[in-house]
Parts: structure tokens; C-alpha cells; sequence
């Protein structure tokens, strides 16, 4: 896998740190004090350029709120979910919707469709569920999913925006397992793929394995799954 100067630090569960080429932090999915799959040292994030967030469960935005006060980034997110961080006190978000494509900082971001539910712990509204794709400041490109069940529009995703990269749960459960995965794999037409959301609690039984398994039975030989650990960089 090469992305040409991106960092992708994974942080456990769907919460990534990303070092652009450029120099800029972007936090995805942020939950990190609470997280039990993130390590100690890497909870406080000093940093933060931009911030993504998927939807509004509290194993995806669980900090964001205190991470987004204490860091002050540009918070993107589904329209409502925006709406949602600023009633809390979050300056400086960008709500837009899925389709449509953001520039921050030359730093392209365009929101995708995910299957699942949203929504946060007071029963606010707060929209869909979404993904991303990210395309840095060099024109490498990371697709970070979301959760989601595998869906047939992820071809769409792959003819528009040929991720180079992208970041697929694969725990089973609340999302897609190994084999719905695998699937997801050959609609995208990606070469490179870094599971996630899987191993953090009991429930989410898939692995990467059991994906790697289920990638050679539908032929995706070439495909290279990159198996972080939490606080691992590539």
C-alpha cells in the first residue's frame, strides 16, 4: 500500500488519526478517551485540523465534543449531526449531505451512502448514517465507510471516486461480517483494505482472517488486507 505521505494511525474500533501530506490532522469517528480498543497514550489528542464524523452512535462520537473544544477543528458532518455539535457548543462545523463534496483546506471531502442507523444519546435527530471519501492533498484517496451492511451502490462509489484505500468493518452484528465484506470489496474494486470495527467487544466476532478467507473464495486474491493494531501506523 502506498499513499505517498499519508499517514493512517488506527486509533481502535472505526476511530482513525490521518496525517495528510500537507501536515494536517484528521480525526475520523472520534472516540477516544471512552474507547476500550484505544491505548492509553494516544486518548488525548493534542490536534486536530478536521474532524469526520459517520453518524451519531457514542462508539463514533462519543468525544467528539470534548475533543472538538479542546482542539477547535473543522467538524464535517451530516447536516442535522452538524447541527447537533453546535447546539453543544462545537464551533466552526460544516453539515452537508450525502453526494456532496466539501474542500477544506485542499483537503476534499465527499459524503457516501451507508446503511445504518444514527442517532445520539439525548434522541436528538440527527440524520443518517454516512461515509467518506477523503482525497488528500496529493490525490491519493481513502474510503472510510462507515458502519454499514454491504450495498450495491458501493459500485457507484468505485467508479466515481476510486478509492486507493478503504477502511471496511467487518465485525458482524451492528454491521457487515467477513463474507459481506468481501463483497463490498469486489463492488468498490479496491486493491487495499484495512479492517475495522471489529474485536472491540464480544459481539463483533468477525476478523480479519475470516475476511481474508472469504475474499479468496470469491477470487480477490490480489487484494491486500492490511491487519492494524490499535496505535499502528502505516
Amino acid at each position: 500500500m502506498q499513499m505517498d505521505g499519508v499517514h493512517i494511525t488506527w486509533l481502535g474500533h472505526a476511530t482513525f488519526k490521518v496525517t495528510t501530506p500537507g501536515g494536517k490532522t484528521v480525526l475520523i469517528d472520534p472516540w477516544t478517551y471512552h474507547n476500550p480498543a484505544c491505548p492509553q497514550e494516544l486518548k488525548k489528542v493534542d490536534k486536530v485540523d478536521l474532524m469526520l464524523v459517520t453518524h451519531g452512535h457514542s462508539d463514533h462520537i462519543g468525544d467528539a465534543v470534548e475533543i472538538a473544544k479542546a482542539t477547535k477543528p473543522t467538524c464535517v458532518a451530516i447536516v442535522e449531526l452538524a447541527g447537533w455539535l453546535g447546539s453543544k457548543g462545537v464551533g466552526n462545523t460544516v453539515g452537508f449531505n450525502k453526494g456532496g463534496m466539501v474542500n477544506i483546506d485542499g483537503i476534499k471531502v465527499t459524503m457516501t451512502h451507508a446503511i445504518h442507523s444514527s442517532g445520539v444519546e439525548d434522541n436528538s435527530y440527527v440524520g443518517d448514517a454516512c461515509g467518506y471519501v477523503i482525497e488528500f492533498e496529493n490525490g491519493r484517496r481513502l474510503y472510510h465507510a462507515g458502519d454499514t451492511s454491504a450495498f450495491s451502490d458501493m459500485q457507484i462509489i468505485g467508479e466515481l471516486y476510486r478509492p486507493d484505500v478503504a477502511l471496511l468493518p467487518i465485525g458482524d452484528f451492528y454491521t457487515m461480517g467477513p463474507r459481506e465484506a468481501a463483497i463490498a470489496v469486489r463492488l468498490l474494486g479496491v486493491k487495499h483494505v484495512i479492517p475495522m470495527h471489529y474485536a472491540t467487544f464480544p459481539a463483533l466476532t468477525g476478523t480479519p482472517d475470516a475476511f481474508r478467507a472469504a475474499l479468496q473464495a470469491l477470487g480477490l486474491n490480489e487484494v491486500e488486507v492490511v491487519e492494524m493494531k490499535p496505535g499502528q501506523t502505516v
